[in-house]
């Protein structure tokens, strides 16, 4: 009785939808649910940035997230990148806007291409990659898949150098190492260096050698029929300036009575966000807003790629994260048979295991080929 009458009290307030309202029934409200539960979790996403040494990839990550994730980071000499190989260095950041928090990982490779011969420098980073898809379907594949930490790398700045007339043999080399694995959008570093017709001329070339070693690198949904007009042109603006020319800076520089981020020169101050002076803003829009998408393509192209690939192969995980292959094992249960899968290391002599079966409430002996 007492819990009617508060329901009747919450409906007088107008809290309550009134049911009897032609064509309700309620489940227009789901959208605000996920909107909740999401906000509520919180949002994951890796970045991973590759390019040569002195190209501004630290500066470029400071200046889209205003933060300073490498603050301790000493720059090695000449001599002791010699005998340097390529580092992996993830940095986690939890950023917070408005209430919407986002767990960003960076993931940096300092040492790319600064060896002599560069032939493999981009193993280990391709290596990073395809670990970071078996520890999520380790994790996928476990018992406890409520709190799956998920640090795949849903997209890769690779940094291009503008002294150049368009890709190296390396560019070429790695993005089509990496090209089935993640998102690649190619970025010309240092565009202040770059007069407009040139930054514009060094863009048609780069594009024309992506589609001539038949590169993919990561191409913007069209914007749906219902959207409106500004999404759409934004769009069509983001699409037409890939590769993007960018200028990174932290300093706050006074320009036209204003501060700006910006680097000052004796000609005159290039302003970071200024969309007549480089594509930095519409980078930084283009992760923002297609952030989910990104992360999509990563759980639909490329990991459904790796798993399926996994599965051919005919292997899973173990517990320890090695990739095993499959070999059917068959346990007679009341009389009926019942096919498992048991990991098969190769020829020799069954020995006997008892393994808990989670389809049975017994423990039964099963036979595991070694």
């Amino acid at each position: 009785m007492t819990l009617l009458c508060f329901f009747f009290f919450f409906l007088q307030q107008g809290q309550f939808p009134n049911p009897e309202t032609p064509g309700y029934v309620g489940f227009a409200n789901l959208p605000n649910q996920v909107h909740r539960k999401s906000v509520k979790k919180g949002f994951e996403f890796t970045l991973m940035v590759v390019g040569e040494s002195g190209l501004g990839k630290s500066t470029l990550i400071n200046s889209l997230f205003l933060t300073d994730l490498y603050p301790e980071r000493v720059i090695p000499g000449a001599a002791e990148k010699i005998e340097r190989t390529v580092q992996i260095e993830a940095s986690t950041v939890e950023i917070e806007e408005r209430g919407v928090k986002l767990r960003l990982t960076v993931v940096d490779t300092p040492g790319y291409g600064d060896a002599i011969n560069s032939q493999d420098c981009f193993s280990t980073i391709i290596s990073y990659i395809d670990d970071q898809f078996e520890r999520y379907l380790h994790d996928e594949s476990g018992l406890n898949r409520r709190h799956i930490v998920d640090n795949r790398v849903h997209c890769c700045f690779y940094f291009i150098s503008p002294l150049g007339h368009g890709l190296k043999p390396l560019d070429v080399q790695f993005m089509k190492a990496i090209h089935n694995k993640v998102n690649v959008v190619p970025v010309i570093a240092k565009a202040d260096t770059l007069t407009l017709r040139e930054s514009e001329r060094l863009k048609r070339r780069i594009l024309d050698e992506i589609d001539e070693h038949g590169i993919k690198i990561y191409h913007l949904p069209d914007a749906e029929s219902d959207e409106d007009e500004d999404f759409k042109e934004q769009t069509r603006i983001l699409k037409a300036s890939i590769p993007f020319a960018v200028v990174g800076s932290n300093q706050q520089i006074e320009a036209k009575g204003k501060k700006v981020r910006g680097r000052l020169y004796p000609w005159g101050v290039v302003e970071v966000e200024n969309l007549e002076h480089n594509d930095f803003l519409k980078l930084r829009i283009m992760l923002i807003t297609h952030m989910q998408d990104l992360q999509e393509v990563t759980q639909d192209l490329h990991y459904e790629n790796f798993r399926s690939d996994r599965l051919k192969r005919g292997g899973r995980l173990s517990s320890h994260g090695y990739i095993l292959p499959l070999s059917p094992a068959y346990v007679l249960v009341c009389g009926g048979l019942l096919r498992y899968r048991f990991f098969s290391f190769g020829g020799g002599n069954a020995v006997p295991l008892t393994l808990a079966l989670a389809t049975s409430p017994w423990n039964l002996p099963a036979f595991i080929s070694l």
